[in-house]
């Protein structure tokens, strides 16, 4: 008996050393992964982010855009990392809430290879209209496309993209005809749209309001709840007729799986103050949405409510996506 205590008081001493030896967190570079484009939404969040991360932490914070498949690469690789605080994502309604629900094979579960750490900001997406279409609003849109079935085009930046899914969206809950032209990126869309090649479109709202406020394009409805600051003349969808309609584009924090509880509540403790720094607040408002920051179980609550309500989406629109 005093032999097999001995043993586990040494194995208690050693693990004790073991712990020891292994530090705080962090004690080096921080990996935060963007799974999607520079430049973009999700980009310019992670690199605020990042930057007060990395004072606040005392390590280098390096963002790392790992493009592919519609965020499905970068994705991926995070959910792949070691659970070790080391390797963080930005993840997007696009890599975290369209494509879990529209994409067979996924290689990561949205809500079982993640642990959220806070939601950082939502923004709207707007609705479009070439100006060559003689509507001016979306309720005229829609009206207009029950009159000619199937004659108007859609575009969006791809197949199962946050563009694409919402004017699926649109088209499940008002029953129109509209077929779907996708582009490589929703640049070349929007170029397609003002020369009047297509007649409307869905799309993130920083890269649509110098076009609308320039009148190269019509600015329908944005998708949220409420009116976007930056175009508050432009109604919502739910102001436009149509009851029961909202998506936003959305960036938020998380790490992979089983990252240590404490590690996790300091991420959380720091995005906060980040997010309550006003020249932070200042640099997201150009996005045209809001900053958010909440807890990791209400971005846990968020991230499923976003994920059922596209995979009624994609089901009603008998949607189903190859992610190569």
């Amino acid at each position: 008996m005093r032999r097999f205590v001995a043993s586990f008081t040494g194995a208690l001493l050693g693990f004790g050393l073991l712990a020891a030896q292994a530090g705080p967190w962090p004690e080096r570079q921080v990996t935060l992964i963007v799974p999607s484009a520079p430049g973009d939404g999700s980009d310019i969040a992670a690199r605020l982010i990042g930057e007060k991360l990395q004072a606040a932490l005392g390590q280098p914070v390096v963002v790392e855009n790992r493009m592919g498949a519609g965020g499905v690469v970068g994705s991926a690789a995070a959910a792949k990392a070691a659970p070790d605080g080391y390797t963080l994502i930005m993840g997007n309604a696009g890599s975290h809430g369209i494509i879990p629900a529209t994409y067979k094979d996924v290689p990561y579960d949205a809500m079982r290879d993640f642990a959220p750490v806070s939601l950082v900001y939502r923004a709207p997406n707007i609705f479009l209209a070439s100006k060559k279409l003689t509507v001016k609003s979306l309720a005229e849109l829609v009206a207009y496309a029950k009159a000619n079935p199937g004659k108007l085009s859609f575009a969006s930046g791809g197949n199962g993209s946050s563009a694409h899914m919402n004017s699926e969206y649109l088209k499940v809950l008002t029953g129109i005809e509209a077929t779907h032209v996708p582009y490589r990126g929703s640049g070349p869309a929007l170029n397609d749209l003002v020369s009047g090649q297509i007649e409307f479109m869905a799309v993130n709202l920083p890269p649509a309001i110098g076009l609308a406020q320039s009148g190269q394009v019509t600015p329908l409805a944005v998708t949220t709840r409420k009116r976007a600051a930056a175009l508050p003349e432009v109604p919502t969808v739910e102001e436009s007729g149509f009851p029961g309609y909202e998506t936003v584009a959305w960036f938020g924090l998380l790490v992979p799986t089983s990252v240590p509880a404490e590690i996790v509540t300091r991420l959380h403790a720091e995005v906060v103050k980040a997010c309550a720094d006003l020249e932070i607040q200042k640099k997201l408002a150009v996005l045209g949405g809001d900053v958010v920051c909440n807890t990791p179980a209400e971005f846990r609550a968020f991230l499923a409510a976003d994920i059922a309500r596209w995979k009624e989406v994609a089901a009603a629109a008998k949607i189903s996506l190859d992610p190569k």
